[in-house]
């Protein structure tokens, strides 16, 4: 995982995961909306599946 990519996914996880596809994207920025925590977590585990 780049530097790039850890540093997106702490300020604004839906834009780190948006190359995964538009499934991905929705479900983070869901995420993201309930809560960051679980954003970032998610957008971790998406992010690591390169």
């Amino acid at each position: 995982m780049s530097l790039w990519r850890v540093l997106l996914i702490i300020l604004f996880p839906p834009l780190a995961v948006v190359d995964k596809g538009c499934g991905s994207f929705l479900m983070v920025l869901f995420l993201t909306a309930l809560g960051y925590i679980p954003g970032v977590i998610a957008a971790i585990i998406l992010a690591k599946k390169d």
